[in-house]
């Protein structure tokens, strides 16, 4: 398993890397991982796109599942039902994010594996034999932030634009009596997920921060074209077919 992993993932990205490094990046480590960071996140745009779109959705559609979930509270099989076919009416799937996350997962996990290693004598003898390991390697970031040491100005830009991209998959704000337990968790997470970002961080290398801040980035670009496509009357007063709903928000 491990072989596979090495040889489908991790080997390929580090070579990539290498390659913008060598011919992409103006001689900057930094830049070099910013580009193949979004190289990779536009390869995996539709997975990421389509579990977003998905999981903004739910959140909209949160008042009309309390609603059913109320006016049947008695009737378990009766609100399942009504459930359901909500689901199938704005075309979602609850489970669907978490297929697609175990796709773009192990993507992840080896893009995050090669930065955090870094062009270490073990990594260098991974390239490939038309890739030509870097005679000098620049771990500057903006001549400024030496990328192999923690900083605290990239934790807390990693954490800010984590804190925004929370807050915009978030619906706007019902009223305290429509808001449900899963909305009010994803506010409180909104506040948690940069705490813990601030904590991972402050203890890593700063090229994984770099890495986290141009995910981040991309995610917030992502999630705007998301909620410009999916405006509140659509599927709140409105169906994706642009019908009026039947169920009454409370």
């Amino acid at each position: 398993m491990t072989f596979l992993f090495n040889e489908i993932l991790y080997r390929p990205i580090l070579n990539a890397l290498v390659l913008v490094y060598n011919h992409l990046s103006f001689g900057s480590w930094g830049l070099a991982v910013i580009i193949i960071t979004v190289i990779i996140r536009i390869i995996l745009f539709p997975f990421f796109h389509k579990a977003s779109r998905s999981q903004a959705i739910m959140q909209k559609i949160q008042p009309q599942i309390k609603d059913i979930t109320d006016r049947h509270q008695n009737n378990k099989e009766k609100q399942m039902r009504e459930i359901m076919a909500l689901y199938q009416k704005h075309r979602v799937n609850p489970f669907s994010s978490f297929g697609l996350l175990f796709i773009q997962l192990p993507v992840l996990i080896a893009l995050y594996l090669v930065f955090l290693r870094g062009l270490t004598p073990d990594n260098l003898s991974l390239l490939y034999s038309f890739v030509s390991a870097p005679l000098h390697v620049d771990f500057t970031f903006l001549w400024l932030i030496n990328l192999k040491e923690s900083s605290i100005i990239i934790v807390v830009v990693a954490a800010a634009l984590q804190y925004l991209q929370a807050r915009l998959s978030l619906p706007r704000r019902q009223p305290a009596a429509a808001v449900s337990s899963a909305e009010r968790l994803g506010r409180q997470m909104s506040f948690i997920g940069p705490v813990v970002t601030l904590l991972v961080l402050i203890n890593l290398p700063s090229v994984i921060g770099i890495y986290w801040i141009t995910t981040s980035a991309f995610s917030i670009f992502q999630q705007l074209i998301i909620n410009r496509s999916l405006s509140d009357s659509n599927y709140q007063e409105h169906g994706p077919d642009g019908n009026k709903n039947n169920q009454t928000n409370p």
